[in-house]
């Protein structure tokens, strides 16, 4: 009886275990990870994720806005991820996230038309504006959301969060 009791209690401190780093917090990415990914200088820009009602906008902006040539890998570098996630393309964020980013998996089996995906170019910038009607689709844009702010930030741009409608609208 010893013996079972001494495996049962073997077995529950190993689930806590797995539960514990299962749930344990992303390791922020830090500035030449992202570095390696990215065409424009890292430490001159400001990244924000903004959830919304029906997804979310991802910004992505100069800290100096007389760099012209640092905007324009900006903007081309938001452009080609856009198209990229318009056609269900996730591949450079799970390289830089890993396979298990909230709201991955979920993103990853949307078809063409499910997320509306659209770019814009801002004078210091861009933006990507993520949309979609469906409730599944919105709830793994906001875990995804989630999950890029809590490994990258999400500092303050003035003027920009304030004209999107909170998530919570």
């Amino acid at each position: 009886m010893k013996h079972y009791l001494l495996i049962i209690l073997g077995i529950l401190q190993c689930l806590i275990v797995v539960q514990a780093i299962e749930h344990a917090p992303a390791k922020p990415i830090n500035q030449e990870q992202l570095q390696t990914i990215v065409p424009y200088a890292v430490k001159g820009t400001v990244q924000t994720f903004t959830k919304t009602v029906h997804g979310g906008v991802q910004h992505v902006v100069i800290k100096s806005a007389d760099n012209t040539s640092q905007i324009k890998l900006i903007q081309a570098h938001l452009q080609k991820r856009a198209e990229q996630y318009k056609a269900g393309d996730y591949s450079v964020t799970e390289r830089l996230h890993g396979a298990a980013m909230p709201g991955l998996a979920q993103l990853k089996t949307a078809k063409a038309d499910d997320i509306k995906v659209q770019y814009q170019a801002l004078d210091n910038g861009g933006q990507i504006h993520f949309s979609t009607e469906y409730p599944q689709f919105v709830q793994a844009l906001h875990e995804w959301f989630d999950a890029q702010t809590q490994d990258h930030g999400n500092p303050d741009i003035p003027g920009h969060n304030s004209h999107h409608s909170p998530a919570a609208e």
